[in-house]
C-alpha cells in the first residue's frame, strides 16, 4: 500500500472503511468487550464487528452502551450491551451468562476496562488508588478467569487481548496508579498465556501510545496544543482508535494462531524519542498538570 502522507510530513491512519482482514474473518465467534461503550474499548468492539463477530459490550452504566450498540449493529452483526461492574466476581459470572444466553458461547474476550486521572503519587489517595488498580487489575484478572473457564468446560480454544499502555516502561508524571496497573496487566498476560497454553487459550496485550477520543483527559487540549502533541512523534501524528482496534483484531484472529504472551507496542515511535539535548527538565509538581502543561 502507498504511504499517504499529510501537508506536515505525518504517515497518515488507513481509512476506517478498508480493514485489512476480510469482512467474515470473526464471523461464528462472539467477543466480550469490557468498557466496549466508547473510547479504546469501543475502538476494539467496532473492528472486531467490522471483522463478522457478534459483539457483546460491557460497562458500568447500560445507558452508555445503547449508542454503540447502534453503530455495531450497523455492520450486520448482532451487539449486546450488559452493564456489570468487573471488579465483582458474581457480576462477571452474571453477566457471561447473560451474553451467553443470548448470543452464544464466549470466543473472545477483551479486557479494556479502566480509567485514568493526573494526580502526583502522595495526593493519590487510597480510594483513588483503589478506584484505577482494582478495574484494571482485579477486573481483567476476574473476567479472564470466567472465560477460562467456560472455555475449557467446553474444551474450546479462546483468544484473551488486553489493553495496556506504552508508559509500562518508563513511567509517567502523575501516574503512578495506572502505570502500575498497566504494568501488572502484561505480567499477567505472560503467565495465563502459561497457565492456558495447553487449553488452545491464547492470551495477548496491546500497549497503547495516544489516542485521544471523547472520553480522553488529552481530549480537553485545544487544537493547538493537539497539533504541538502530534509533532511529538515519529510519525507525525497521534494514534487512529480503528487502528488500536485492528491491532486486537489480528491478535485474536486466526492470524496470529501463533502468538501467544506477547505486548504489541502501537505508539507512533513515541520510544524512539531520543536527543542528546532536550529542554530543561521541569518536575511534575512545577507543571500546570503533571501529564506534562508546562508554566507559561
Amino acid at each position: 500500500m502507498k504511504e499517504i502522507r499529510n501537508a506536515l510530513g505525518a504517515l497518515q491512519a488507513p481509512q476506517l472503511e478498508r480493514p485489512p482482514f476480510p469482512a467474515d474473518m470473526l464471523k461464528g465467534k462472539v467477543a466480550f468487550v469490557t468498557g466496549g461503550g466508547s473510547g479504546m474499548g469501543f475502538g476494539m468492539a467496532r473492528a472486531f464487528a467490522q471483522a463478522g463477530a457478534d459483539v457483546a459490550i460491557v460497562g458500568r452504566s447500560i445507558d452508555r452502551l445503547e449508542k454503540a450498540l447502534g453503530q455495531l449493529q450497523g455492520f450486520g452483526i448482532r451487539a449486546h450491551g450488559v452493564a456489570c461492574d468487573v471488579r465483582k466476581p458474581d457480576a462477571v459470572q452474571s453477566a457471561f451468562d447473560q451474553v451467553e444466553e443470548r448470543l452464544g458461547p464466549v470466543g473472545i474476550l477483551a479486557n479494556n476496562a479502566g480509567g485514568n486521572f493526573p494526580a502526583l503519587a502522595e495526593q493519590i489517595s487510597a480510594n483513588a488508588w483503589r478506584a484505577i488498580t482494582q478495574i484494571a487489575v482485579d477486573g481483567t484478572f476476574l473476567c479472564s478467569t470466567e472465560f477460562a473457564r467456560r472455555r475449557k468446560s467446553l474444551g474450546q480454544p479462546g483468544a484473551i487481548v488486553n489493553n495496556s499502555a506504552q508508559y509500562i516502561w518508563s513511567g509517567f508524571p502523575g501516574d503512578a496508579h495506572s502505570a502500575t496497573a498497566k504494568a501488572a496487566i502484561v505480567h499477567m498476560t505472560k503467565a495465563m498465556a502459561n497457565d492456558w497454553k495447553g487449553n488452545g487459550i491464547r492470551v495477548n496485550c496491546v500497549a497503547a501510545g495516544f489516542f485521544p477520543h471523547p472520553d480522553a483527559v488529552v481530549e480537553t487540549l485545544d487544537k493547538q496544543a493537539m497539533e504541538r502533541m502530534s509533532s511529538m512523534f515519529p510519525i507525525g501524528r497521534t494514534g487512529e482508535l480503528h487502528e488500536w482496534g485492528w491491532l486486537a483484531t489480528f491478535l485474536v484472529s486466526p492470524l496470529a494462531a501463533g502468538i501467544t504472551g506477547q505486548t504489541a507496542l502501537i505508539d507512533g515511535g513515541d520510544r524512539l524519542r531520543r536527543a542528546l539535548m532536550h529542554p530543561a527538565f521541569v518536575t511534575p509538581r512545577d507543571r500546570i498538570n503533571p501529564w506534562g502543561e508546562l508554566p507559561q
